[in-house]
């Protein structure tokens, strides 16, 4: 006696061809995409590796001639053939940390008050007039650092600083409406409105409840900022002032209009001086080939290795940060 197992009925569903061909539509799309998604990250690896290659290859005459002992060279003379690269940095990173110092909490001051502290009717108006901050043209503030902020600054500020602060080094020297001063203004300027987006929109991410909760249990509204908002959104804030950061240093037209350009290394502020970006950016349609535009070069590849070590950095400590 044998037994015959029963055929399972084909539903109506499994049997219809448009759900069939639907079934493989998507599955091709979800294919598709993960093509298309992972082609889009492997252009934008390409594209960094292309930029240092050529970046390498442009300035190895330079690289070969002075090797590390270019990055604390202090002479940049093209008549004869010395380059270094230390008057330029110095100003990079003097100007750059500088106007995150006076940028940073100005930024998160006007971020606190449009989402914690502003009525309503402000908020976006106040917002929008800060983003447009971000929309005028660095040469726009170049001319203004030139026209209205130098001489501001070489007739009044300055003076002012030297007479009470001359005995510490940053506000001894003559005053002059060209310097260090000047360009930190502006990259302050420049800076203050990516900060203050990047930190809004990470405050607006703290959750409600976590706030009318500490309200709740008593704190007052800057308690509740202080031990609510602040430490949730920490590693926001570090990628605010990163991003900040980065445009700070790769900054070159507005710098190099108000600066002064000048390959020296002074404390005062009010000396003029010069920047990687802003060197680059005004000798090198002069330069001639060979080392002189490869040292231009060397300069772009120390910032780009600079710029990949400030990042590294923020991401270590937004890890830190986001691990406690």
């Amino acid at each position: 006696m044998t037994t015959s197992t029963p055929t399972p009925e084909v539903s109506g569903r499994d049997r219809n061809p448009f759900l069939a061909r639907t079934k493989l539509a998507d599955k091709l799309g979800e294919r598709g995409l993960r093509i298309c998604t992972f082609l889009a990250a492997l252009l934008a690896v390409a594209l960094v590796v292309w930029i240092v290659c050529k970046l390498v290859h442009s300035a190895w005459p330079a690289i070969d001639r002075f090797g590390l002992a270019f990055v604390v060279h202090r002479v940049w003379d093209p008549v004869t053939g010395q380059f270094g690269a230390l008057p330029f940095l110095y100003g990079t990173a003097l100007s750059s940390l500088l106007a995150l110092l006076v940028a940073t909490p100005v930024a998160i001051a006007i971020a606190i008050y449009l989402t914690e502290l502003a009525p309503s009717f402000l908020r976006k108006p106040v917002a929008m007039l800060v983003e447009l901050l971000a929309a005028i043209p660095s040469v726009i503030l170049g001319l203004w650092g030139i026209l209205v902020l130098g001489p501001f600054l070489g007739n009044h500020l300055e003076p002012f600083l030297k007479s009470f602060l001359g005995w510490l080094p940053l506000f001894s020297g003559t005053p002059s409406p060209y310097g260090m001063l000047n360009a930190s203004i502006i990259l302050t300027i420049m800076v203050l409105p990516i900060i203050t987006s990047v930190t809004r929109e990470v405050f607006q991410t703290t959750p409600v409840a976590d706030k009318e909760g500490a309200l709740a249990l008593g704190a007052t509204r800057w308690e509740m900022i202080k031990l609510v908002v602040l430490p949730q959104a920490r590693p926001g804030l570090v990628g605010a002032v990163m991003l900040g950061l980065g445009r700070a240093i790769g900054e070159a037209i507005a710098v190099t209009q108000v600066i002064g350009n000048a390959a020296q290394i002074k404390a005062s502020l009010f000396a003029s001086g010069g920047t990687a970006a802003a060197q680059i950016a005004s000798d090198f349609p002069s330069a001639n080939p060979g080392v002189w535009q490869a040292s231009l070069i060397y300069l772009a590849v120390i910032l780009l290795v600079f710029s990949a070590l400030a990042n590294i950095a923020a991401r270590l400590i937004v890890r830190h940060g986001t691990v406690r």
